[in-house]
């Protein structure tokens, strides 16, 4: 007879020993694993494809409901009891329309868990049957086709990694997508700083470690309260030098047809590493600000882009987007001769904030512009229509000898 198999899920170490104990006794079930919170059990319940989850509500981080949503979409197969001390109707409401099969009130004997486990488990077992198909993970069963979007500009300080890390947030927060953002600025690297994360392992680490396979890179892995799986920079900058060009290939090949959508954070510079980042892109995000060295260097990135015969990629992000500046957008496309694909408005009290907190600012300020505008890029990022082609530049227009754009033709030649 198959035992049925069960995931504990409590941010209480003592709760979920308790559990175990209570279930140990029972010859039809098998407690293979337990986590500590909502990030682990996505994780274990996509590897290990448990029949059960019990689910507590109440836990720091990522709740019992948020967690069960997320499960609901990316393993399908595994039914959630919610448990909770409390026993409310609205908890419970909440809990069925998360996806939940049932709930169970703290405390509770041994008999009446497993009493619940067994009528949810012989309730899917009638349903599979009935419908007359084996059910398989649809994240597992659908062959993925991940994009490599690879951010780059040409110095520091204009906003690449929080425009980054935030456009991660947007897409893994949704649900709907598997995400992962690799900090690929080995030396000073600063994505897990902008998601309030401690890094234990590394990319580092994971390139010492033996053979690069996924199986093995899974465990470098942080996991963001918004599901978002983050690879992380080195903890300090002299173990920038344990990744070669060549391993950070090797990583991204085994990741790509794990995630819907692989981010990587670019150092500012054309080395080894960033360039291997381009071959294996489907997109390079050049970020650019209103200020004239920005540009120059801009365009000089698009030229080496193009000799690298990666022009197609490229979507140019001006960030900080502002009439202050003395420029708009329409002038950076002159100057450039690259159409821009994404505007992003300056909102720097909300976005200082957000990054003092360690909190991306689609999330602390959802309201903010900027916020509105990484959205809007999100929602064309995976809409079906996309195509991911890139606009002609625009036509040169006659501009006089006037105004605040003297600085840039001295510099461009228009």
């Amino acid at each position: 007879m198959r035992r049925i198999r069960v995931l504990i899920v409590d941010d209480i170490g003592d709760t979920r020993d308790s559990i175990r104990r209570l279930l140990q006794f029972e010859d039809d079930i098998e407690v293979l694993g337990e986590a500590g919170s909502g990030s682990e059990a996505i994780l274990i319940a996509e590897e290990k494809h448990p029949d059960i989850i019990l689910m507590d509500i109440n836990m720091p981080e990522m709740d019992g409901i948020r967690t069960t949503e997320l499960i609901a979409q990316r393993a399908p197969s595994s039914s959630v009891i919610i448990m909770s001390v409390q026993g409310e109707q609205a908890y419970l409401r909440r809990a069925m329309m998360a996806g939940a099969r049932e709930y169970i009130v703290k405390p509770f004997t041994g008999d009446e868990l497993a009493s619940v486990i067994s009528k949810v488990y012989e309730m899917d077992q009638r349903k599979r049957a009935s419908l007359g198909e084996k059910f398989t993970d649809s994240v597992d069963s659908e062959a993925r086709d991940g994009q490599i979007i690879s951010f780059f500009s040409t110095k520091g300080g204009v906003g690449k990694t929080m425009l980054a890390t935030n456009l991660a947030v947007q897409l893994a927060s949704s649900g709907k997508w598997r995400v992962l953002i690799v900090d690929l600025n080995l030396q000073f690297g600063d994505v897990a700083v902008f998601l309030n994360l401690v890094p234990k392992r590394t990319i580092a680490d994971l390139t010492q470690s033996g053979p690069i396979k996924y199986s093995e890179i899974q465990s470098y892995l942080l996991t963001h309260s918004s599901s978002l799986q983050v690879l992380a920079a080195p903890t300090r900058p002299e173990y920038a030098e344990l990744v070669t060009a060549e391993q950070v290939g090797q990583i991204l090949n085994e990741v790509k047809d794990k995630f819907d959508f692989i981010i990587c954070d670019n150092i500012s510079r054309f080395e080894d590493i960033s360039l291997v980042s381009f071959d294996v892109a489907t997109q390079i995000w050049l970020v650019v600000a209103m200020d004239i060295p920005t540009l120059k260097n801009a365009k000089l990135s698009l030229e080496v882009i193009d000799g690298l015969h990666h022009t197609s990629k490229v979507h140019v992000v001006l960030n900080r987007a502002s009439k202050e500046m003395g420029m708009d957008p329409r002038d950076v496309e002159k100057s450039l001769g690259f159409k821009i694909s994404h505007e992003i408005p300056s909102d720097g009290r909300a976005l200082v904030a957000a990054l003092n907190r360690g909190v991306p600012f689609v999330t602390s300020s959802p309201q903010s512009k900027a916020s509105e505008a990484i959205r809007k890029m999100a929602a064309e990022l995976t809409s079906l229509d996309m195509k991911g082609s890139i606009q002609a530049p625009p036509k040169e227009q006659g501009h006089g000898n006037k105004g605040p754009l003297k600085g840039l033709r001295r510099v461009f030649g228009f």
